[in-house]
């Protein structure tokens, strides 16, 4: 197992929530303005956005590397009384089928620096036209907040972490309904706590 896998199992095995089991808020927000679809939710951990988008009707699938996010998942799943089709492994590995989702939700779903990129391009393809891309991650003035609080979290590298133009670059195919950066209090959980900075995109597959 590498060291990456190691990292997040370790996260996520405590009996407790890493990220709480509420939504991320600016994810809640966007998915109620949205018709129930098929939705898919990569590096979504221990669930709680997936569990809560189920709960309004959606269809959803959802994947991570740690096996026991997957285990927390299933378990907010059971209580929440929803099902949600998630799966571990890298993206390449899991036959995600071209147009599949309505909806693609990327919540702080950092991918190593190398490979980032090259994910996003490649979730595109499982995305139909005129389907919508959620995202909210920490962006690259976020080092400036970790430095004062590292209670906020997220990547302690520059190269994970997104700039608006990564974001035009990496989605350039879609209409830009919101694309910013911002800086927001979060109150998620054990590691998610303090202010940050971050960059928020709601993109519309042309």
């Amino acid at each position: 197992m590498n060291n990456w896998t190691q990292r997040w199992d370790d996260r996520y095995s405590n009996e407790e929530f890493a990220y709480g089991e509420e939504p991320n808020n600016y994810f809640k927000e966007q998915i109620e303005k949205l018709n129930p679809g098929s939705i898919l939710f990569p590096a979504e951990g221990e669930g709680r956005n997936a569990v809560f988008a189920a709960k309004l009707g959606w269809k959803v699938a959802a994947f991570d590397i740690s096996a026991e996010g997957k285990n927390k998942a299933l378990k907010l799943a059971e209580v929440n009384n929803v099902s949600i089709d998630y799966q571990v492994g890298e993206l390449e590995s899991l036959h995600y089928q071209p147009e599949q989702f309505d909806a693609i939700a990327l919540i702080y779903a950092h991918f190593p620096a190398e490979i980032k990129s090259s994910i996003h391009k490649t979730l595109d393809k499982y995305l139909r036209k005129n389907g919508i891309i959620i995202f909210e991650a920490f962006s690259k003035k976020h080092l400036e907040y970790l430095a004062i609080n590292d209670k906020v979290g997220g990547p302690k590298d520059i190269e994970s972490l997104f700039s608006v133009e990564e974001i035009q670059s990496d989605f350039s195919n879609y209409e830009i309904i919101q694309l910013e950066e911002k800086e927001i209090e979060l109150n998620e959980g054990l590691f998610h706590n303090g202010k940050g900075s971050v960059i928020r995109f709601i993109g519309k597959k042309k």
